[in-house]
């Protein structure tokens, strides 16, 4: 059988090429995020980005350790451990895929709510659209997870621009706009 590390990884790669897309080439994506979502303008702050995208990046390093044999890599003599126990690993892939794609489709209805491109979209779209297919694909048809398992993490990573969204309206009550 081919070896799917890689795949453990994936989502750490594209979430880097991501949060470069949205910030730094093209990047503005915090202002595009603003007018796009004039209501909650007052939440959309730096640093509520830094730590969103830390966090992201977080769980991307949870998930491709927790894949790996043991949960452990070492890197440079440091041992680091996934704190995603074994028996959750491809759940916590496959919810972490799904929160990825989730995200690629909040790029594309911006994209077209706004008529303009929004950063993040491209890459969304080239990376987090197949890489969620192809390791969903895999997963399941490796029997590694059941469709009841794919589809439970499918809800619980998709839902994630639902509960974010009230959040940024919890955040923007009482700030100013």
């Amino acid at each position: 059988m081919i070896s799917m590390t890689w795949l453990w990884w994936a989502p750490l790669v594209a979430a880097a090429i991501h949060i470069g897309e949205e910030f730094v080439y093209p990047g503005g994506f915090a202002s595009w995020d603003r007018e796009y979502r004039s209501s909650i303008r007052a939440s959309i702050t730096p640093g509520l980005h830094i730590l969103v995208n830390a966090l992201l990046l977080f769980a991307c390093v949870t998930v491709g350790l927790s894949g790996m044999p043991g949960g452990t890599v070492t890197v440079a003599g440091v041992g680091l451990r996934s704190a995603i126990p074994a028996s959750l690993a491809v759940a916590g892939w496959l919810t972490l895929a799904a929160l990825l794609l989730s995200n690629a489709l909040f790029h594309v209805v911006g994209t077209f709510r706004t008529k303009r491109a929004s950063p993040g979209v491209r890459t969304g779209v080239v990376l987090y659209l197949p890489l969620a297919f192809v390791g969903y694909w895999y997963f399941i048809a490796s029997g590694q997870a059941s469709l009841v398992t794919a589809g439970v993490c499918a809800l619980a990573g998709g839902s994630f621009h639902l509960w974010a969204s009230l959040v940024h309206r919890w955040r923007a009550r009482g700030r100013e706009t």
